[in-house]
């Protein structure tokens, strides 16, 4: 079967919210948001996040096969004006099963074709925990370059990860074919 990359709607709120809560639950010290704070969340949330309206701050894309959600990767378009010009990658995240089949190069395709579609957006930033080579090197392979590590980034229990911060210049699209 095919894997086909599309752009989430309102309509796809209950499985985005199940994958990323899987997501949470499993991979702790991948993301800023908490599995208890994001499942109490109502379900009229993760449908605002999934807007297909012009106005909308986020996009999120997903692979998909069939009806099945293989993965998800996510922009959130800077609103103010003086930053206009920046977006945030986020809540990417590839299930186990569906890993080394070159979903998550597709999803960062799409993001980064979105990206660029935007007149207004220069570039693209994400996090990635530090010591997470595959997702590391996935955003490097892509035309991210790193700019930093930012310390105790993220709370997991009573441990902290760093997280290093990446950019990617959409003006010079250097990401591999």
């Amino acid at each position: 079967m095919t894997t086909i990359i599309k752009r989430l709607t309102p309509d796809h709120a209950s499985s985005y919210r199940a994958l990323m809560l899987e997501a949470y639950r499993l991979h702790p010290d991948a993301f800023t948001s908490d599995v208890g704070e994001r499942e109490a969340l109502p379900i009229d949330w993760w449908e605002k996040r999934l807007n297909s309206g012009s106005d909308a701050a986020d996009v999120v894309f997903a692979a998909f096969e069939g009806e099945d959600l293989l993965g998800v990767a996510g922009l959130s378009v800077e609103r103010r004006k003086k930053a206009s010009h920046k977006s945030t990658l986020f809540g990417m995240y590839v299930p186990l099963a569906h890993r080394e089949k070159g979903i998550g190069y597709k999803l960062l395709r799409s993001v980064l074709a979105y990206a660029k579609s935007q007149s207004q957006l220069l570039l693209v930033q994400l996090t990635v925990t530090e010591g997470n080579r595959g997702a590391q090197g996935l955003y490097e392979r892509m035309g991210f370059k790193p700019f930093g590590i930012e310390p105790l980034a993220v709370a997991v229990g009573q441990q902290f990860v760093s997280k290093v911060h990446m950019w990617h210049d959409l003006r010079n699209d250097t990401c591999e074919n």
